[in-house]
């Protein structure tokens, strides 16, 4: 087995850790921030930089294989799902936005088993594919640091830096949730040509 898929497996380990982490009971805080929020924020950090690690990897060396292209894409999946379903149960994020991610995520690998046997072209991620992506990480890893919950910035509640994280998380996850919206609607194209 090779690097990049070894780190694609390191990454899909790291999910149960990030789950158990709050019933280990982690207590204090760092900076007004719970210790258990910093090391989740902290051990998702590394299971993103390893997707993009393993992918570079992978290309560098001439060492795609069918395994991480069916493995890399799956470990991005439960690692973001995992991370979203957590905030949902911390009451940080309604649960609306990872339902939106999930059924564009059912979607798009739907279309994907049906393209592959129908020897049909699966289509590259598209630009809201990627800003997706990009901005699904920045929300996350800015979520589990922030102290208060989705859309708090609108209420007058909140003042200074505590305002501007929650507005930043709110905003990027509105922003991901529309690139998630628009970028499953580019897959089905894909699948009204192949259902053609």
């Amino acid at each position: 087995m090779n690097l990049p898929n070894k780190l694609t497996i390191f990454r899909m380990i790291l999910v149960p850790v990030i789950v158990m982490i709050p019933f280990l009971g982690i207590e204090g805080k760092c900076f007004g921030i719970p210790i258990e929020y910093l090391v989740i924020d902290m051990i998702f950090i590394l299971a993103s930089l390893t997707d993009k690690l393993d992918g570079y990897l992978a290309r560098k060396n001439n060492q795609v294989t069918t395994f991480g292209k069916f493995l890399d894409p799956l470990a991005d999946k439960i690692l973001v799902l995992a991370a979203m379903m957590m905030l949902v149960e911390m009451a940080k994020l309604p649960a609306w936005i990872p339902i939106i991610v999930l059924a564009r995520e059912f979607m798009v690998s739907g279309y994907r088993l049906v393209a592959v046997e129908k020897g049909g072209k699966v289509i590259a991620a598209s630009k809201w594919g990627k800003l997706k992506t990009v901005t699904q990480m920045i929300a996350i890893i800015l979520a589990f640091i922030d102290l208060h919950s989705f859309g708090q910035c609108f209420t007058g509640e909140l003042q200074g830096g505590e305002f501007i994280l929650n507005s930043i998380v709110t905003i990027m996850m509105i922003i991901q949730t529309i690139a998630t919206i628009f970028s499953g609607m580019d897959y089905m194209k894909g699948a009204k040509e192949l259902i053609k």
